[in-house]
């Protein structure tokens, strides 16, 4: 079964610095894109940063040039490198990918997985 891992949630002050990991686990066959998902309390789940496998990117209007995403392809990892946070990015940030995985007895079509969710928490 495949898995994503996040780690590196906290909490910080304004204007530091947080990096997050995600890393997926398990028979995967092929990961198309990686990216990154946030919730903050009473609003819907927006995206936050995207990326392909040949390195396209995508960015939330509200983090370019604060944050960066890049991905190890080799060890199925993402991560988000976040900068001069604000508390408005005070949300759970969770990783999603875009794989094709087994389940045990075949290959699976290509499908959305997502991690647990880690919290991040900027103070004023």
């Amino acid at each position: 079964q495949v898995q994503l891992v996040e780690s590196g949630g906290g909490l910080v002050q304004a204007g530091g610095s947080l990096r997050l990991s995600c890393a997926a686990s398990g028979s995967i066959f092929s990961i198309n894109a990686m990216g990154w998902y946030r919730q903050a309390p009473g609003k819907q789940r927006e995206l936050v940063a995207a990326i392909t496998s040949g390195g396209s990117t995508n960015y939330a209007d509200s983090v370019k040039g604060r944050f960066t995403i890049s991905r190890d392809n080799a060890k199925n990892t993402v991560y988000l490198q976040m900068n001069s946070l604000k508390p408005e990015d005070t949300a759970v940030y969770y990783c999603n990918a875009v794989l094709r995985g087994w389940d045990g007895s075949s290959w699976l079509p290509t499908d959305d997985y997502w991690g647990q969710g880690t919290q991040v928490t900027v103070s004023s």
